[in-house]
């Protein structure tokens, strides 16, 4: 075994908006990657459109940069946990990490579960504390919460013995000392080439690699790409395969790429330590396969994802405007789409239900599974999704479910609100300090059940003031029934054109989620009502005419304007009866049973049971 010094290869791991993809963007610019006189977006390695509309990192990506001679591999992650399964395959590709945490926040929910990941697999990370140039900075403070927090979630002594580089990544500058101004990135650069472990290398022996990560070409089709373990390829050999099941098979490499920069570079041959890409006309590829030299096809360990935690079942569209504006409607369609999502997104499971037509999907979080569902809906797909539900366990004859530890941020005046919120849904206050500004910091613990429609009802509450984050805590116990809203839906009664006249008829009854001119049908959820029951809207009801005109009756209708709520508010609003219809161009929310005969049916029989 040797050491290559001439490359290393981290990742960037922070929680959600700690200025993780600003400082990639900072290094590039300090190595040279773009030209003087290039015209630079921010966040050029979130390039997907949800990314950019989102402003977080949904999918890993890797780039290269080189430093005085040194390659150093950088892999981009995200910093949400419900994409943890991002951050758990590309470990396995890389030898150090860069934990990044705010300089006022300090470490997070989410903080806590990329560090335990990489801890795990023995990354000695270099801590880089960000927005140092803040006014209300205060490094010394979180580098203390950051320390408690090795120490607590059983860091040895190598990984405690961390070094520490401060940085603005909107301003470029990183410097190792509080003391000594920064001026350019050029000691981060440093400090990665001196601190991280360079790849610990066997060159001789059998080629062997882990696939960590599935690209596609529309010339060369799915390409491989991970850490070359031991060994060296070549362009042109031929190579084991070997999948799941253990079957081996054998295909020639066509081409053989690694990364420049943000994109990639055609190679004839690498070694082991180098990150690369292999196509070799792959008809089918799933992360966590080895490739391996055809003498000596021996298996890697595959990759290990942590258990989903959330379920929603996906079904086809059977509402009245199906078709309308997608072209993907089937069942068949859909579970082709959901297979070959499969593929790539390690953190998911796909299960065919007994009606045939309808599919459970389970992911981390509400998060990854309504990016699934935004990405269909952009494609062209229709159909339809339940509630999300928590994925309980059964361990040693008690039902278990997950707890999540969370973090509140919000005004000082709505802490009472807060507090009485998370109560109700059986949530246990651990923690409370005070932010600057006026703001606390409120600390739970709660059943994740708990947490489904939580984040809605506290930006109601709070004025929009409220910051919530959360990360999986432990199995418990079953805690019981946890009350959701406690109101009911407006459901139209008939097919036709919402109008102006009946809403405003109707608006002491409740708050609507549609405008005049929406097409509504008979089940469709239009609005909430005040109480606890739904109740049945005539929306489409216009004002009868006559030949008599008073000054009062034709006054102009002045409207409160509807609640128009994302896809995530939508899944946290449905009730155990309503299902989100999706499309390409309307997300509306219905009742599972159309007909209110129907329901009435349904109700007797639950009432009966």
């Amino acid at each position: 075994m040797e050491k290559r010094e001439d490359i290393r290869n981290i990742c960037v791991i922070a929680h959600v908006d700690h200025g993780k993809t600003t400082l990639v963007d900072a290094l590039f610019k300090q190595a040279g990657i773009f030209r003087t006189n290039e015209n630079i977006q921010d966040r050029v390695m979130d390039a997907n459109e949800l990314e950019k509309e989102r402003g977080i990192t949904i999918f890993s990506k890797n780039a290269a940069v080189s430093w005085k001679n040194v390659k150093i591999n950088i892999v981009d992650t995200p910093g949400h946990s419900d994409f943890g399964g991002e951050v758990q395959r590309i470990l396995n590709m890389v030898d150090g990490a860069l934990l990044l945490v705010d300089a006022v926040e300090g470490p997070m929910p989410q903080t806590k579960y990329v560090l335990k990941n990489a801890l795990k697999v023995g990354l000695a990370p270099v801590v880089v504390i960000n927005k140092t140039d803040r006014a209300d900075a205060r490094p010394e403070w979180v580098l203390d919460q950051v320390f408690d927090l090795f120490v607590a979630i059983g860091a040895d002594d190598r990984q405690l013995d961390f070094h520490t580089v401060y940085t603005s990544a909107k301003n470029g500058i990183s410097t190792t000392s509080l003391d000594v101004p920064g001026i350019s990135m050029a000691p981060l650069l440093d400090t990665i080439i001196n601190v991280v472990e360079p790849p610990l290398v066997a060159r001789n022996d059998p080629f062997q690699l882990l696939v960590s990560s599935v690209e596609y070409d529309n010339y060369l089709g799915r390409i491989a790409v991970g850490q070359i373990r031991r060994g060296s390829v070549n362009s042109g050999e031929t190579i084991a395969r070997i999948n799941s099941e253990n079957d081996i098979s054998f295909m020639k490499i066509q081409k053989l790429f690694t990364f420049a920069g943000l994109g990639r570079q055609e190679i004839q041959g690498a070694s082991a330590g180098d990150i690369v890409l292999i196509a070799a006309a792959f008809k089918d590829l799933d992360i966590g396969e080895t490739l391996a030299d055809r003498e000596h096809p021996e298996a890697l360990p595959t990759i290990e994802i942590d258990e989903p935690r959330v379920s929603i079942d996906f079904s086809i569209n059977t509402s009245i405007y199906a078709g309308l504006s997608g072209d993907k409607l089937t069942s068949r369609h859909l579970e082709e789409r959901l297979m070959a999502e499969l593929r790539s997104n390690l953190a998911l499971r796909v299960d065919r239900t007994d009606t045939g037509n309808s599919f459970t999907v389970s992911g981390r979080g509400e998060l990854h599974l309504g990016i699934l569902i935004e990405t269909m809906r952009r494609e062209g797909y229709e159909f339809s999704v339940s509630r999300p539900r928590v994925i309980a366990k059964e361990i040693n004859g008690k039902i278990m479910e997950p707890e999540e530890f969370v973090t509140v941020d919000v005004d000082t005046v709505f802490s009472g609100k807060v507090i009485e919120k998370f109560g109700a849904r059986k949530g246990e206050m651990k923690n409370m300090c005070n932010l600057e500004h006026g703001r606390v910091r409120i600390e739970f613990t709660m059943p994740a059940r708990g947490l489904i429609g939580m984040h809605s009802e506290l930006l109601t509450e709070t004025s929009g003031s409220s910051v919530l984050n959360h990360s999986f805590h432990r199995l418990i116990p079953w805690v019981g029934k946890i009350h959701g809203r406690k109101t009911g839906s407006l459901v139209s009664q008939d097919q036709g054109t919402a109008t102006a006249y009946a809403i405003d008829k109707l608006s002491d009854r409740g708050s609507f989620f549609i405008n005049p001119g929406t097409k509504v049908y008979q089940g469709m959820v239009v609005g909430e009502h005040n109480k606890e029951t739904d109740l049945v809207v005539k929306v489409s009801k216009g004002k009868k005419l006559s030949n008599m005109r008073t000054v009062s009756s034709d006054d102009t209708i002045r409207l409160e304007p509807p609640r128009i709520m994302s896809l995530e508010q939508c899944l946290e609003y449905l009730a155990a009866d309503e299902l989100a219809e999706i499309t390409p161009d309307a997300i509306r929310i219905r009742k599972k049973l159309l007909k209110e005969e129907d329901r009435k049916k349904q109700r007797k029989i639950i009432g009966a049971v």
